[in-house]
């Protein structure tokens, strides 16, 4: 219930004001069953964006430090993400990533849709940086279909590293479902699995005007604090 008072009464109409979302492809989302929303992330207004635009609820695997803050702040906090259709995982240590695919894998076993962001972190500098292959695995071992999401504007909205906001004007394009037939005879395979991914990457440049780097953008952001 309060993903819906969220998504149309709260937040719902300062994304409209500020952002004035316009989104082409709503036709290509499946409107039953398990299915995977891909998309690029430019901050993290794109989360918010992607639930307002999108008539299904999305589920996004969020980092456990959202749901564990104290006091009346860290009261807002969960409450804010756990409204915006977010569940914790945490991500330290060696099980991270094994638990964070865990708990998508469940998102889609339900029926539902799961929202991910390939490139693993938000962009630096905002150029398309290299997808991790997690989305594939799931994708492939699970059977849902991917879709790919282009976000462009967001950042304008709502800058990387600034807690204000502007007006601005928010583009979404959700592209066709990815044909991965081919992919699944052989979706034990590791290169399989990148080639996979790589798809998915393109499709994302192909659909966003972004300049691709085929690097790891938590690497780009490693280097940049040394």
């Amino acid at each position: 219930m309060w993903y819906w008072i969220f998504k149309y009464l709260l937040i719902g109409p300062l994304l409209w004001l500020f952002g004035r979302p316009d989104v082409t492809g709503t036709e290509n989302l499946p409107r039953t069953g398990p299915v995977i929303l891909a998309s690029n992330h430019l901050t993290v207004a794109d989360s918010f964006f992607l639930v307002l635009v999108v008539r299904r609820r999305i589920t996004f695997v969020a980092k456990n430090e959202y749901f564990t803050g104290s006091g009346v702040k860290g009261r807002l906090t969960r409450w804010f993400y756990s409204a915006s259709g977010q569940v914790p995982i945490d991500r330290a240590g060696a099980d991270a990533a094994r638990g964070a695919l865990a708990a998508a894998r469940g998102i889609l076993d339900r029926g539902g849709v799961w929202g991910i962001y390939p490139e693993g972190t938000r962009s630096p500098d905002g150029r398309l940086y290299k997808g991790k292959t997690g989305v594939m695995r799931v994708a492939l071992d699970s059977g849902a279909p991917v879709v790919p999401v282009v976000m462009r504007g967001t950042d304008t909205v709502n800058p990387p590293g600034s807690r204000r906001w502007r007006f601005g004007k928010v583009h979404i394009t959700i592209a066709e479902p990815l044909n991965l037939s081919r992919y699944h005879d052989l979706r034990d395979s590791r290169p399989i699995v990148r080639a996979a991914t790589d798809e998915l990457m393109s499709v994302l440049h192909g659909h966003s005007d972004q300049e691709y780097v085929d690097r790891y953008a938590a690497d780009v952001k490693r280097s940049a604090t040394r």
